[in-house]
């Protein structure tokens, strides 16, 4: 049998704490401890082997509390992120459903920030410029008398794009049914901070034009020389490449463009019709009386300019006519228009502005062609015999 040794230990009443045998006070929590009697000690001494005690003091037992809510709060929230779904849907966790749960509780995660933060700022200098998309060609079929100039003119294109574009040769020869194809003019931006337009174009806008067709005869030297207009601006305006003319072709005449010596009211061809003045419409004249002819002018004729009178008798079936070239503005009828008979004749007579364009080789008479409008048709009667009773004479 071993041998029991006497406790040197006692226990504090109030904490638990292990202290001395001797021990008057507790050194943790302060208690006044009291002496055991002799009998006491004894008593405890022969008591039977007790398990070991395992004492905690008040603050490390606050501590561990304090750690154990931690690590529970921990895991809760761990459970709640792992089992709230990603859209926004709800779960039940241990019969309670996560998505009321997280209706109650305010928290900083759900907010619009995140979305907001993640979204990129627009940057619109980035942007590309748009650009105007080409268009596609108008299809032209060509008509008699029409020129790669004529075209080109209409559409607002050059020469030089119609041959590009449908591979012609560099005289741009194209016949009556060919179908062409004619580039529409790409729109370009233009800045929005001036309308100002440059001298070229400025230039273009301000001058004034007109369109002149092409008649048997014509040469581009004479049409420009008519215009007093260089034959080479002509040809710019145009769009032609050649200086062959074609009857019925039609060319731009740049009246800015011209070059006169000196200012002038002169009308520029062609010129108005006349205004004829005398005789009076219906006037008789009898077989003695000589007629005169008189019309206003229609301005300063050039040099290779007359005034075409035509005088027909109608009475007498047209087959009596005559025309006569005159710089004048007035003609006394010939006399061998004067009826042979006592009967008077009614005659006709019109006046025209004409211009030379050339010399007929079989009888070097002057070719003319027209250089404005006829004037109005006039009438009047002259006698072969004697004046009928009561007729004024005119």
């Amino acid at each position: 049998m071993s041998e029991i040794t006497p406790n040197t230990t006692k226990i504090c009443p109030t904490c638990g704490t292990r202290l001395n045998i001797n021990a008057a006070r507790c050194s943790v929590c302060g208690a006044v401890l009291t002496a055991e009697k002799p009998e006491e000690i004894s008593a405890k001494s022969v008591q039977g082997m007790r398990l070991p005690e395992v004492t905690i003091s008040l603050p490390l037992l606050i501590g561990l509390a304090a750690l154990l809510l931690i690590l529970g709060a921990g895991g809760v929230y761990a459970v709640f992120q792992m089992s709230v779904p990603k859209n926004g849907g709800s779960t039940n966790v241990g019969g309670v459903s996560v998505a009321a749960a997280a209706t109650h509780t305010p928290t900083a995660t759900v907010t619009s920030t995140a979305t907001v933060t993640q979204s990129p700022t627009p940057d619109y200098t980035a942007t590309p410029i748009s650009t105007a998309t080409p268009l596609p060609p108008i299809l032209y079929k060509v008509k008699a008398g029409d020129l790669c100039g004529s075209i080109a003119y209409v559409y607002g294109v050059s020469v030089n794009a119609l041959i590009q574009l449908n591979q012609l040769n560099a005289d741009c020869a194209i016949s009556p049914g060919m179908e062409l194809k004619v580039p529409q003019p790409t729109a370009t931006p233009q800045p929005l901070a001036t309308n100002t337009l440059n001298p070229t174009q400025q230039a273009q806008s301000d001058c004034k034009k007109i369109e002149y067709v092409v008649k048997s005869g014509d040469t581009l030297m004479g049409i420009a020389a008519n215009y007093a207009v260089n034959k080479d601006v002509v040809l710019q305006y145009s769009g032609k490449t050649d200086e062959i003319v074609r009857v019925g072709e039609k060319l731009v005449i740049p009246l800015c463009e011209q070059s006169l010596e000196a200012p002038t009211a002169t009308p520029v061809p062609p010129y108005p019709a006349a205004n004829l003045l005398q005789p009076a419409d219906g006037a008789y004249f009898r077989a003695s009386d000589a007629i005169t002819l008189q019309w206003s002018a229609v301005g300063d004729l050039g040099k290779n300019e007359q005034y075409a009178v035509t005088i027909i008798d109608v009475t007498d079936g047209n087959s009596r006519k005559a025309v006569n070239y005159v710089t004048d503005t007035k003609l006394i009828v010939p006399d061998n228009l004067r009826p042979a008979s006592a009967d008077p004749h009614v005659f006709y007579w019109t006046v025209l502005p004409v211009r030379q364009i050339g010399t007929n080789k079989d009888d070097g008479t002057p070719i003319w062609q027209p250089a404005g409008d006829v004037s109005a048709q006039r009438s009047f009667s002259w006698s072969g015999g004697v004046a009928p009773a009561n007729t004024p004479v005119k």
